[in-house]
């Protein structure tokens, strides 16, 4: 959770000057946060967010954009909910704040959605509205095969106006129902770094590319590691494999194999686990990798044609399924 706190904590401290963008952000930060009330007949606001920066941003900017006093109630963790959570409440003016902000349409009726004119409005009300939804319930979590950014939402219609705000800036999110709670999701590495920038957790980006930098050439090393261990394994069966045939090959021929071809096979015996260039190196003088290859396949191709003539096993009833899966 520490990247989503780091995000938070910056996107709390971005100072922003548009009256519409900062409108469109409370609009988000309540509906995604908050809920209406009735209290004595009244209309109560109430936006739960779980820092204490993000409550303050939101009672100023309450304050600032529809001239609303706001009241912040500390409310201590306990049980499964660790640390403590911030409620800001509006509580003389709800009903006011509520018509303003877009929680109520004109008629008065809740609005389950986003606003329309916050729907319709600039790509910087767009990037203000994954800002507010985000401080109110997003997560992010670190890059890697399993990282995402997540906001939860209030409900689908919600959802599917932060999906269509995320359209508007050309980024890729998925609306999804997670046992009865509406997510929007986003899990691609670049598309999670491109909504950093737009929301304007641009010191947080950074932070986030270098650990995704850091975990890709960390796993592309581990990947290179394992093939190159996976190729010497199977390159080692294969050695022993050949050993074995080419020791069946000379009880086969017995006194029937030419001396050179004889050389290679006991080399080859002598050395099961050798590569062919090892056996090459090995040999006085020293051979090159195809001419001691050659010379094996020669010994084997003889064993096995005697083999048949004479009705016996050839070369490769030496070899076992232990030497092929070791």
């Amino acid at each position: 959770m520490a990247l989503t706190a780091a995000v938070k904590e910056e996107l709390s401290r971005l100072d922003v000057k548009k009256s519409s963008v900062r409108k469109a952000e409370v609009s988000a930060l309540l509906r995604f946060a908050g809920g209406l009330h009735i209290i004595a007949g009244k209309i109560v606001i109430e936006a739960e967010v779980d820092t204490a920066a993000t409550a303050r941003r939101l009672r100023v900017a309450i304050a600032e954009m529809y001239g609303h006093q706001s009241e912040i109630v500390v409310i201590s963790g306990g049980g499964l909910r660790r640390g403590s959570r911030y409620v800001v409440r509006v509580v003389r003016d709800g009903e006011a704040l509520a018509r303003q902000s877009g929680l109520l349409d004109g008629r008065g009726r809740p609005v389950r959605g986003l606003p329309s004119a916050v729907v319709n409005g600039s790509t910087a009300d767009a990037e203000a509205v994954w800002r507010g939804a985000f401080l109110a319930h997003g997560s992010l979590t670190e890059p890697g095969r399993s990282s995402s950014l997540e906001v939860t939402c209030p409900g689908p219609e919600a959802a599917l106006a932060l999906v269509g705000a995320a359209r508007r800036l050309d980024i890729a999110a998925k609306a999804r129902d997670v046992r009865g709670i509406d997510r929007v999701v986003i899990r691609d590495g670049d598309t999670i770094a491109a909504l950093l920038v737009r929301m304007g957790a641009h010191d947080t980006f950074l932070v986030w590319e270098e650990r995704r930098m850091r975990k890709e050439v960390r796993a592309t090393a581990n990947r290179l590691a394992n093939f190159d261990d996976a190729n010497l394994r199977r390159s080692a069966q294969a050695a022993v494999a050949a050993g074995a045939r080419v020791e069946r090959a000379l009880e086969i021929l017995g006194e029937d194999v030419p001396d050179h071809l004889k050389y290679a096979g006991e080399l080859r015996v002598a050395h099961k686990q050798a590569s062919l260039d090892e056996l090459g190196r090995l040999a006085d003088p020293p051979l090159t990798k195809d001419a001691i290859a050659g010379r094996i396949r020669r010994l084997l191709a003889m064993a096995d044609k005697k083999a048949k003539d004479l009705g016996v096993p050839g070369t490769e009833s030496n070899v076992t399924f232990d030497m092929l899966d070791g």
